[in-house]
């Protein structure tokens, strides 16, 4: 009977509190802020690959990727993608899936997990790690096993400045 009795206090006491709470839900504010859009290209699709073996002049039997259908599709068009810069040399840079430490190069990943970055205009001054959303160009490479298997060119940073 005691717990009956104690089950209902908190029920009631449960429906009074959460009765009384500002519902935010249907607040629209006007910002001025730059507007951020949702990723168009995610990790998880770019990790959707498979790699065959094929012939390389230069190296042998290589593994190269096979690009799945949707990413084929989005091939030479503008996406958003977020992710962490990766510094390649003092003029190149790729966006990770991953921090510096857990990224492929220390094989906590796959190749699939990276993405060259060909920015539009100059260069901008980029850190380590630094977590950021570019808009640009998507195009894969399937062919060229001393290349990224994905780029993003014409990259233009659009938060995380």
């Amino acid at each position: 009977m005691r717990k009956i009795y104690t089950l209902t206090v908190v029920t009631i006491l449960s429906i009074v509190t959460f009765s009384f709470t500002e519902n935010n839900t249907s607040k629209v504010e006007k910002s001025t802020e730059k507007v951020v859009f949702a990723d168009t290209l995610t990790w998880k699709l770019l990790g959707q690959i498979d790699y065959q073996k094929k012939p390389d002049k230069k190296y042998g039997e290589v593994m190269f990727p096979v690009i799945n259908p949707k990413l084929k599709a989005l091939q030479g068009k503008p996406v958003i993608i977020t992710g962490f810069i990766i510094p390649i040399d003092n003029k190149n840079y790729a966006i990770s899936k991953n921090v510096f430490a857990s990224c492929f190069f220390c094989g906590k990943s796959g190749p699939e997990t990276i993405m060259g970055i060909k920015f539009k205009g100059d260069l901008p001054k980029l850190k380590t790690d630094q977590y950021v959303t570019l808009k640009g160009t998507f195009r894969y490479n399937d062919n060229d096993v001393e290349d990224w298997i994905y780029h993003v060119e014409n990259a233009v940073i659009t938060a995380g400045k």
